[in-house]
């Protein structure tokens, strides 16, 4: 892959296709034909005059205005605030070719940052019909805020993925907010040559690379929350029988899935560890700086790589290899536990979802990754829908996350897998059962003081006992 990369990028920068010009993109005003306009998730507006702004209920905005750097006009500053996504485009008239600039050059632009302690940035091409680059600058964009004026340059081919097409590119750069910040751009130009001093991800490497997740809606909380891991997982130590690893769709487990979570793994001293947002390399971080270090499970359920395809529609083999990353990281340091590979499950309304079909190219390599001895794989998506293969929002509201309805389809679905590798779980399969009238068991409560003694506490007051030893056989 590498060589025909650099074969392209050397037919790229020749005399056939090479550039007569750097390539202003805004200098005081965009390419000729071009407009500047604004969005955020739902809608979009051109700058006609000196600004123009979405507002945001109930008290935010996205805006964009023209303003000054070295003289009036010449510069643009988008001002957002709770806005999960502000974006300001640039947007061609004539389509512009941006292959010559893919070899050797450069993207070139004037950054000032007024504001960003609770927002974030990244630069972004659009490349076409479902073909958007971006390169994340969170962290050093809010190292900017309050210095001024700064010049950065990025290698062009930063935005680039294997197959693209560059040569009609409508959309040559976006500057994209999220939460709160004030920023303006100048002078953004392609140029033929240049020296970067912006560092961009390797897409091909990116998801077996350990990082935190460093989006700006993540920074306050994940590393407070990798910590209380942490400590929950030394307190737990090796009583721990079952791990969960995974995304927010694991994290779920301690909220909407609590009910179920709590029948079905709380009496085997489950553990979850899962965070919103992660993607492959955020959970090898996070497993490689302690959070199954003292742990020695009988199985580790893994799932996770939805965030990976949601977040970079990523090939499907550079997710896959991330997954795999974690499980060998997995083995080294808890080299006893079985490893239940889920497929990742379901996202979007029907088949025909592109980020589901994403999804389902993954799963069909990840299943290859199960050797039956110690790594498992199980694929329980059909249970989540309906016989025409949709996607219900009575189990996933949102077509990506589970519901409590949607956890208790999980459970049962993986429960005969799990018995089989983990005996002890079928001790404690308890349903909510009736128990006359409009009663039933909303959940069980392990014993202090008295090892293998579970009380059962029903909706209707007081509760059933459940000793182990006594009952043995019977769940």
């Amino acid at each position: 892959m590498k060589i025909r990369l650099a074969t392209l990028l050397a037919v790229l920068s020749s005399s056939a296709f090479a550039a007569p010009h750097d390539l202003p993109v805004y200098a005081g005003h965009p390419l000729d034909g071009g407009r500047i306009s604004i969005s955020d998730a739902d809608t979009s507006k051109t700058l006609e005059g000196d600004t123009v702004a979405i507002p945001k209920a109930p008290a935010g905005v996205v805006a964009v205005s023209k303003s000054a750097k070295a003289k009036p006009d010449d510069a643009l500053t988008l001002n957002f605030d709770q806005a999960w996504y502000a974006s300001l485009r640039v947007q061609g008239g004539k389509p512009v070719d941006l292959r010559p600039y893919l070899a050797k050059g450069v993207l070139a632009l004037d950054l000032k940052v007024d504001e960003l302690a609770s927002g974030g940035l990244s630069f972004r091409v659009s490349c076409g019909e479902q073909c958007e680059r971006s390169v994340p600058y969170v962290i050093p964009a809010r190292a900017a805020a309050g210095k001024g004026w700064q010049h950065l340059v990025m290698s062009a081919s930063c935005f680039y993925r294997d197959g693209d097409d560059f040569s009609q590119i409508t959309q040559p750069f976006e500057l994209n907010g999220t939460g709160k910040g004030k920023v303006a751009i100048a002078n953004v130009k392609y140029q033929l040559s240049g020296k970067p001093n912006v560092s961009c991800p390797d897409y091909k490497t990116v998801s077996v690379t350990p990082d935190k997740l460093n989006e700006s809606w993540s920074i306050s909380w994940w590393t407070a929350r990798h910590e209380s891991k942490l400590a929950e997982a030394k307190q737990l130590g090796k009583s721990a029988q079952v791990v969960f690893i995974g995304d927010s769709i694991t994290e779920g487990w301690e909220k909407s899935g609590a009910p179920v979570w709590q029948r079905n793994y709380q009496p085997l001293k489950g553990l979850a560890l899962g965070f919103g947002g992660d993607r492959t390399e955020n959970v090898l971080w996070r497993l490689q700086h302690g959070e199954v270090d003292g742990l020695d499970p009988k199985v580790a359920v893994l799932m996770f790589g939805t965030n990976n395809t949601g977040h970079r529609q990523e090939d499907p083999r550079t997710t896959a290899a991330g997954i795999r990353r974690n499980i060998d990281e997995l083995q080294q340091r808890l080299p006893n536990t079985k490893i239940l590979l889920l497929a990742i499950f379901p996202r979007g309304a029907t088949p025909a979802d592109p980020l589901r079909q994403i999804n389902e190219k993954i799963n069909g390599i990840i299943a290859g990754f199960a050797d039956n001895q110690k790594v498992f794989f199980l694929n329980i998506n059909q249970a989540f829908l309906q016989p025409d293969g949709t996607l219900s929002k009575d189990i996933m509201p949102d077509l990506l996350h589970p519901n409590e309805q949607g956890y208790e389809i999980w459970a049962k679905a993986m429960a005969p897998t799990l018995n089989q590798l983990l005996p002890e779980s079928s001790k404690y399969a308890w349903d909510n059962v009736s128990i006359g009238g409009s009663g039933f068991v909303s959940g069980l409560i392990t014993s202090k003081t008295e090892k293998g003694l579970i009380y059962a506490r029903t909706d209707v007051g007081g509760a059933y006992r459940w000793d182990v030893k006594k009952n043995a056989g019977f769940h």
